[in-house]
């Protein structure tokens, strides 16, 4: 919006400085440092505010005696809502609303938050164990992922010229000049990120800090592929599918990292609120409309490594219990406990040291990620 203002009013009248705002890089900086400030300032509030109306965490039984979860009941939930004010706001403010990338992000962040919300809501405040109906919750999922990739397949000419004639072309890692074709697969596989991805963060959001930590380093990294991406030169130089238009997502992604550094701030060990699913559904659907758009969904296990691992931990944990309980009549497992980071908890490892070293973990995979441009 202010970008269109800017313009307006540069057309009009001489004002010295506004047309740093047809920059995207300085939108981007300051998305990022508007988003921190909302996130610090509206923290505390809405943190008194759940208290107030005592909505708080409730004690997992299956944590019980895993490190300090027994404590962390009635710990303020829904902080979600801290990171949706922070995300959205100052993309609204400084993207370009005319943008359909940016659109499309917004639509995609928004609706998961709201999905995120009413299971939050079901959990502490109807009290129902499981909040909202799996089944459900995936509808939800499932139905924002097949809208945007019926609005990618169907009206491309709606994103950008450049993506007429490569919508469902994807980049292929550590292969130059040589994309892969997902055809007439290109919806189901647009639903399969967007709800994998969701859930993938939602999983990995067990310990403090630790998922809004690892969405922020991610979101840094996305940032500069979108730039890339949507820089002629640049694609170029990189052999990447150019799409113009998919720089503006820099200003998104930059204000995630700002809202991932503000949650921080409350989120951090120990804990003043949690981010409960309203975040973590809405960052993880995020995160994989992001991949989607830019052409990067191969890059997702390696980007997202945390994700990745935390989720096929839950897939490999269950699946070896039924295997197992089929075969010995009775079931085992392979971890001591999942998703991963339960695992390492009940070895011992303090949340901190855990949380630290995924962070360390995260930023490596992020360098990789940006390394398969150049390493082909």
């Amino acid at each position: 919006m202010l970008y269109h203002l800017a313009m307006w009013l540069k057309g009009l009248v001489d004002i010295p400085g506004i047309g740093v705002f047809q920059f995207v890089t300085f939108r981007a900086a300051a998305a990022a440092i508007l988003s921190l400030l909302i996130a610090l300032f509206v923290g505390p509030r809405i943190i008194a505010l759940l208290k107030r109306i005592q909505i708080g965490e409730q004690a997992k039984r299956e944590l019980q005696g895993v490190g300090q979860h027994s404590l962390k009941a009635g710990t303020p939930t829904m902080g979600g809502l801290i990171v949706l004010a922070a995300v959205l706001i100052p993309t609204l403010l400084l993207g370009r609303v005319d943008n359909m990338y940016i659109i499309t992000c917004m639509t995609v962040t928004a609706l998961l938050g709201i999905v995120g919300f009413i299971d939050d809501y079901l959990k502490v405040v109807k009290k129902l164990p499981n909040g909202l109906i799996g089944n459900y919750k995936l509808i939800g999922q499932i139905a924002t992922g097949a809208m945007v990739g019926s609005a990618l397949y169907f009206f491309p000419e709606w994103y950008s010229p450049t993506l007429e004639g490569v919508t469902t072309l994807t980049t292929v890692p550590f292969q130059k000049m040589v994309n892969f074709d997902f055809g007439i697969l290109y919806i189901p596989m647009v639903v399969f990120i967007i709800t994998a991805t969701s859930n993938a963060v939602n999983l990995t959001d067990g310990l403090d800090g630790l998922c809004i930590g690892t969405v922020g380093i991610t979101a840094l990294t996305l940032a500069v592929i979108a730039y890339f991406s949507g820089n002629a030169f640049f694609a170029e130089y990189l052999n990447i599918i150019h799409l113009r238009g998919t720089d503006e997502l820099a200003i998104f992604c930059a204000a995630i990292v700002g809202a991932a550094m503000g949650f921080l701030w409350y989120n951090a060990y120990p804990a003043q609120i949690f981010m409960g699913d309203t975040g973590s559904l809405a960052l993880g659907g995020a995160v994989g409309v992001l991949c989607v758009l830019i052409k990067k969904e191969f890059l997702l296990p390696i980007l997202g490594g945390i994700f990745f691992a935390e989720t096929v931990s839950v897939i490999i944990q269950i699946s070896w219990f039924k295997y197992t309980k089929r075969k010995y009549g009775e079931g085992r497992r392979l971890f001591k406990m999942a998703p991963l980071h339960h695992h390492f908890e009940k070895s011992g490892w303090h949340e901190s040291k855990i949380v630290s070293r995924f962070y360390i973990i995260a930023i490596m995979l992020a360098i990789i990620t940006m390394a398969t441009f150049k390493v082909r």
